[in-house]
C-alpha cells in the first residue's frame, strides 16, 4: 500500500477503506508519512468529503492513536459537554457544577484559548493556585470523592489530531467538516466519557458562520459519537453576540460566579439550563428534560452548584477565597468606558470584534507561547434588543495597556455596536437540539 495511491483515490472522491485509513493515520503518528502527504489528503478530504462509515473510522482510528482514559471504574454515568468555541462562552465553569450537584459525573479535560476564543484552562488559572494538571489517580479518587474535575490533555492523548491539527491549520484545511468531527469527537471519546453534548456555536463569533453548516457538522458529531456507542446530542446555540457580559479571563469566572449564585445572564442560565437538562437525561437522572430543569433551577437556587464550583476549586488547589469573596480577583489598572453616540435599540454587537478586542488588550493569545493578563478584557453593560440613550455605557474596557493603545482599540469596539431607532427583540440563545 502506498499513500499516494490513497490520495489520489480520494482526490477521485472515492471511498476509503477501514484500512487504508489506519495505514495512513498509523504512519502519520510515527513519522513514516510525511507532513504534505498528509497535507494533500486534509485538501483532497476538504474538496471531496467522506461518507458517514469513513468519518466513524476515521475517528475511532485517530481515538486510538495514542492513550485513551478508562474511566470504568468511576462511579456513576460519565458526562462530558464540548463547545466549538466562542466570545464569553464561561459555559462550562457553571454547568459543570450545576450538573454534578444534580447527580451527574463530569470527568472533562479542555483546551486553551486561541485568537479571539477563550480557553476554559485560561479561565480557571485566574483563580490563584487553580491546577490544571490532574492526572491519574488523583483526577480518578478527585471524580469519586467530588464528581467533578476539569483537567489539561495529557500530551499522549490522541496525538494523531494533534499533528494534523497544527497542519490544517497551516495548509488552508480547516473548513473540511469530516475533519472538524473528527478532531473535536477523537478528543472527546479518549477521555472515556460515557455521554457527550457538544454546543455547536454559530454565528459572527463562531467557527461555524450559518445555521445548515453548523447543523451539518452536530449531526455528523452525534453519528459519530452514537456510532462508537456514546450517548451523544447537539445544541446549536447563537453566537452572534458575545455570551453572557463578560469576555475576559477573570471577568468571566467572576460572571460564572454569579450564575451560580443565581445572578447570571439570561442567555448564559438558559443554555446552562436547556444543555444542562440534556445531560441529566444522556446520565438517566430525570424522566425528561423537563424535569431535568427543575432540578438544575433548585440546585442553583439552593445553592448546591455553588458549594461544588467551590469544591472543585479546593480540590485543585485554587484559593477558595476568591470563589466566595470575588472582588479580590486583581483588576485592571485601565477601565475605558464606551459611550454610545444615539439613542435607540442594540440591533447588533460584534462577537468576532469583541473577542479580537479582548485578546489586543490582554486578555487572549494569538500565539500559543503569548502570556495572557488574566485582568484584561471588555465588560459588556448592553446586549442585543436592549434600550439605550444617547451617552449612556456600551461596555467597559478592562487593560493594563498604555492608555493610547486602548484608545484605538475602544475605536473598533465601538464600531462593533450598531444602534437602530427601531424595536429589536431579544435574540435566542439556543436555536435548536440534535439527539
Amino acid at each position: 500500500m502506498r499513500m499516494v495511491d490513497l490520495i489520489i483515490k480520494k482526490r477521485q472522491g472515492e471511498t476509503l477503506s477501514r484500512r487504508e485509513i489506519a495505514f495512513w493515520i498509523d504512519g502519520y503518528v510515527k513519522g513514516i508519512i510525511p507532513d504534505y502527504q498528509t497535507s494533500a489528503m486534509a485538501m483532497a478530504i476538504l474538496f471531496k468529503g467522506m461518507n458517514e462509515e469513513e468519518v466513524i473510522n476515521l475517528t475511532d482510528l485517530m481515538e486510538h492513536s495514542g492513550e485513551t482514559l478508562d474511566l470504568s471504574n468511576l462511579k456513576g454515568v460519565k458526562v462530558d459537554k464540548h463547545s466549538t468555541g466562542g466570545v464569553g462562552d464561561k459555559t462550562s465553569l457553571v454547568l459543570g457544577p450545576m450538573v454534578v450537584a444534580c447527580g451527574a459525573t463530569l470527568a472533562k479535560l479542555s483546551g486553551r484559548g486561541l485568537g479571539h476564543t477563550g480557553g476554559t484552562l485560561d479561565k480557571l488559572e485566574s483563580i490563584p493556585g487553580f491546577n490544571i494538571a490532574i492526572s491519574g489517580e488523583r483526577f480518578t479518587n478527585q471524580v469519586n470523592d467530588i464528581g467533578i474535575v476539569i483537567a489539561g490533555q495529557t500530551q499522549s492523548l490522541v496525538p494523531a489530531d494533534k499533528k494534523m491539527y497544527a497542519l490544517r491549520d497551516v495548509t488552508g484545511t480547516v473548513e473540511s467538516i469530516p475533519l472538524i468531527a473528527a478532531s473535536v469527537m477523537s478528543k472527546k471519546l479518549a477521555a472515556g466519557t460515557d455521554a457527550i453534548l457538544l454546543d455547536v456555536t454559530l454565528g459572527n463569533g463562531a467557527f461555524m458562520k450559518d445555521i445548515d453548516q453548523a447543523r451539518t457538522l452536530a449531526k455528523l458529531m452525534v453519528k459519530i459519537g452514537n456510532g462508537l456507542n456514546r450517548d451523544t446530542r447537539a445544541v446549536l446555540s447563537n453566537m452572534n453576540e458575545p455570551l453572557g457580559m463578560a469576555v475576559g479571563n477573570a471577568l468571566e469566572v467572576k460572571e460564572a460566579i454569579a450564575a451560580l449564585r443565581g445572578e447570571g445572564p439570561e442567555d448564559l442560565m438558559e443554555l446552562c439550563y436547556t444543555g444542562g437538562a440534556v445531560m441529566l437525561e444522556q446520565a438517566k437522572l430525570c424522566k425528561d428534560q423537563a424535569e431535568g430543569r427543575k432540578m438544575l433551577e433548585q440546585c442553583i437556587k439552593d445553592g448546591s452548584a455553588f458549594n461544588k464550583f467551590v469544591e472543585m476549586v479546593k480540590a485543585q488547589d485554587g484559593d477558595i477565597e476568591y470563589i466566595l469573596h470575588p472582588e479580590k480577583f486583581q483588576v485592571a489598572k485601565n477601565i475605558v468606558p464606551i459611550y454610545a453616540k444615539q439613542s435607540g435599540y442594540v440591533k447588533s454587537i460584534d462577537a468576532l470584534e469583541i473577542g479580537l478586542s479582548s485578546m489586543r488588550l490582554g486578555g487572549g493569545r494569538e500565539t500559543l507561547n503569548d502570556v495572557i493578563d488574566m485582568s484584561a478584557g471588555i465588560m459588556l453593560n448592553k446586549k442585543v434588543g436592549d434600550k439605550i440613550a444617547s451617552g449612556e455605557v456600551l461596555c467597559y474596557l478592562h487593560s493594563n495597556k498604555d492608555v493610547d493603545v486602548i484608545n484605538k482599540i475602544s475605536k473598533d469596539v465601538a464600531k462593533s455596536f450598531e444602534i437602530t431607532k427601531d424595536f429589536v427583540e431579544k435574540p435566542r440563545v439556543i436555536l435548536e437540539i440534535i439527539q
